[in-house]
């Protein structure tokens, strides 16, 4: 099973774009953010086209998350994330799709820091522990995927040097990323790439993508019974390259099948 996630900064601007990767790749389970559409504008029909059941939870001109399968429709279980009721944001959807339970998120980018926006990232990213807390809790298979918004390491940014005050690399961030895996999650990517310079997204600005000038700010994080299964994890770099894309790439993780012996490998 393959399964991606793909910030795609604007789903009906990148419609040719996302229609092409995924005739190209055809992965089994997709997680899309920053849709930036409404829920009457979603592409559903040539998503559907495509070969992809879809749901979505949209926001006009912000935000935007949504969940794609081959060949069916996912089951919608969750529609933002708990723990606010006032928080409108379109940043959370979660879907059962092959026995396996789903969440996209699009967690707060949280600039400038200081500010309010950084105290709502701090804020949401309490939430997402606590909830994903709940989901390890229930002993089923998980998948959280999306963009976090957090380089987790000094690894993960080009020039840390000159992140430290950036919402994406505070300290506190940071913590709060550190805390949540450390519940038993898995970070797929780096689990498979331990010690790689490996990156998700490139700045439009400054010839960022030619010159490798990258983040990694988009993360599969798996509970126990999904990470023994994992045997593949990579970034399809190639299509932060295409014309009229996105600035982030879409990241994947392949996982072997219930029973079956797996045998990691890395790209």
């Amino acid at each position: 099973m393959k399964i991606a996630t793909y910030n795609v900064n604007g789903v009906n601007g990148r419609l040719n774009v996302i229609v092409r990767w995924l005739g190209e790749t055809s992965p089994d389970i997709v997680c899309l953010q920053e849709l930036k559409s409404p829920d009457a504008k979603f592409p559903a029909k040539a998503i559907e086209a495509a070969g992809y059941g879809a749901i979505w939870h949209g926001q006009k001109s912000w935000n935007g998350v949504a969940i794609l399968a081959k060949g069916k429709e996912p089951l919608q279980t969750r529609n933002g994330l708990p723990g606010d009721p006032g928080d409108m944001h379109s940043r959370y959807i979660e879907a059962a799709i092959g026995g396996m339970v789903v969440g996209c998120l699009y967690l707060p980018n949280g600039n400038p820091y200081p500010g309010p926006k950084f105290e709502y990232k701090l804020k949401w990213f309490q939430r997402l522990t606590k909830y994903a807390a709940e989901l390890l809790e229930l002993g089923v298979p998980v998948v959280i995927a999306g963009d976090y918004n957090v380089m987790p390491t000094e690894l993960d940014v080009y020039k840390p040097e000159r992140w430290l005050d950036d919402a994406l690399f505070r300290i506190e961030v940071r913590d709060a990323y550190r805390d949540l895996v450390g519940q038993g999650w898995t970070d797929a990517l780096r689990t498979l790439h331990p010690g790689e310079r490996i990156y998700t997204f490139w700045d439009y600005f400054r010839n960022a993508y030619a010159r490798d000038a990258g983040l990694r700010i988009d993360h599969f994080l798996l509970s126990p019974t999904v990470a023994k299964r994992l045997v593949m994890a990579g970034v399809d770099k190639d299509v932060r390259g295409w014309e009229h894309t996105s600035d982030h790439a879409p990241v994947w993780i392949e996982l072997a099948e219930d029973g079956q012996k797996r045998k990691r490998r890395k790209k």
